[in-house]
C-alpha cells in the first residue's frame, strides 16, 4: 500500500519537476510537432490526398524549409488536369479568385484530414496550406518568432504574386495566434492585411495551458499557476490573440463551436467584443463578424469543416471585403 502511495506522488510530482528542470517540454508539449500524424504520406506528392494540388517549399530565413500545398479553384481544374508544374500554379494565384494562407494548429502535419477535408470544402478559392518550421517537411524548430516570420514572408510572397485578389490569413487554434501575430507585423510595416479568418481561436497561449485538464490537477498549488506562466515567458510564448485585436483593424471573421472541448467557446466570444470595441473607437468600417456552431451540432474543436454552408459564409465574408 505504501510503495502504490509513493508511486501516485512521485508521478503526480514528476509533471512539474520536469517542466521545472526542463523548461522546454512545456513548449514541445504546446507545438506537438514531434506527433507527425498521419505517418506514411508523402507530403512532397500531395495529390494522393488532394486533388489539384502542388507541393513546394519556401526559404524566409537560412536553413529554414517550410513546406506548403497551393491547392487551386474549381475554376482552373481544367487547366490543372494537363499536368502543370509550379510556375503555372504559381501564376495561377492572379487568376482574381480569394487567396487562403492557412495557418493549422498544433499535432501533425498539413495531411490531417481535418486539414485535408477543410480544403475540399473550399472549391472557390486558392488555398494555401503551410506547414511551420518543425512540423512535417519543414526543418528548423518551432518557436513563436519563427512561426509568425514564416507566415510572414509566406503572406508576401503571395501578395506579389495574387495580382488584385484577397489575400486572407486563415488560422485554426494555435494557428490563430500566429495569424494574428503576422497581421499585427503587417500593421506595424504600414499594411493592413486583407481578412483575418480566426477558427477556434483562444484569447493567449497561457490561458490555454493553464485551463488545461492536466494542469487543473495543479493549479489548487500555491504558486503553480505563476510557475506556468513565467515557464511561458522563458520560452518566448505568447500567442496573445487578445492583445492583437486591440490594435487591428482589418476585416475579422471568427468561427467557433461552443463545445469546443480545447479551447472554451467563450475565448471567442471575448476576441469578438475586443475587436468590436477596437473598429468602433477606431471608426473602421469593415467586415466584422462571428459564426458560433451550436453544441448539438458536434464539432467541438476540429470538425467546423462539416458546416455544409461553412464555403457559402466564408465566401459572402471574403466579398464584403472586396467591396
Amino acid at each position: 500500500m505504501m510503495k502504490a502511495a509513493s508511486f501516485l506522488v512521485a508521478s503526480y510530482a514528476f509533471v512539474p519537476l520536469i517542466i521545472y528542470l526542463c523548461p522546454w517540454t512545456l513548449s514541445y508539449a504546446i507545438f506537438a510537432h514531434l506527433l507527425r500524424v498521419p505517418y506514411f504520406v508523402a507530403l512532397n506528392r500531395p495529390e494522393y490526398v488532394l486533388n489539384h494540388t502542388c507541393n513546394f517549399y519556401l526559404e524566409p530565413e537560412p536553413g529554414v524549409r517550410v513546406g506548403v500545398w497551393h491547392t487551386l479553384p474549381a475554376s482552373q481544374w481544367d487547366e490543372a488536369a494537363a499536368g502543370r508544374g509550379p510556375e503555372w500554379y504559381r501564376a495561377a494565384l492572379g487568376d482574381g479568385s480569394p487567396v487562403i494562407i492557412y495557418l493549422h494548429g498544433n499535432v501533425g502535419t498539413r495531411a490531417k484530414d481535418h486539414r485535408v477535408q477543410l480544403v475540399k470544402t473550399h472549391s472557390a478559392v486558392q488555398f494555401l496550406s503551410r506547414r511551420a518550421a518543425g512540423f512535417g517537411d519543414s526543418t528548423g524548430q518551432p518557436s513563436e518568432r519563427g512561426m509568425t516570420a514564416d507566415a510572414l514572408h509566406l503572406y508576401t510572397w503571395v501578395k506579389r504574386r495574387s495580382g488584385g485578389s484577397v489575400v486572407s490569413l486563415w488560422g485554426h487554434s494555435l494557428g490563430s495566434g500566429v495569424a494574428s501575430n503576422t497581421a499585427v507585423k503587417l500593421q506595424e510595416q504600414g499594411s493592413i492585411l486583407d481578412a483575418l479568418i480566426l477558427e477556434a481561436p483562444f484569447t493567449s497561449i497561457g490561458e490555454v495551458v493553464v485551463n488545461f485538464p492536466l494542469a487543473k490537477l495543479y493549479t489548487f498549488l500555491p504558486g503553480f499557476e505563476l510557475f506556468l506562466w513565467n515557464t511561458l515567458e522563458t520560452n518566448k510564448l505568447r500567442f496573445s490573440n487578445e492583445d492583437n485585436l486591440k490594435v487591428l483593424t482589418c476585416s475579422l471573421l471568427i468561427l467557433h463551436a461552443e463545445d469546443d472541448d480545447m479551447v472554451p467557446y467563450q475565448m471567442g466570444q471575448k476576441l469578438y467584443q475586443i475587436s468590436a470595441r477596437t473598429h468602433r473607437d477606431r471608426s473602421e468600417d469593415v467586415p466584422l463578424e462571428m459564426i458560433s456552431y451550436p453544441a448539438s451540432r458536434g464539432f467541438s474543436h476540429n470538425d467546423i469543416y462539416l458546416d455544409p454552408g461553412l464555403a457559402k459564409s466564408v465566401g459572402e465574408f471574403l466579398h464584403k471585403v472586396r467591396r
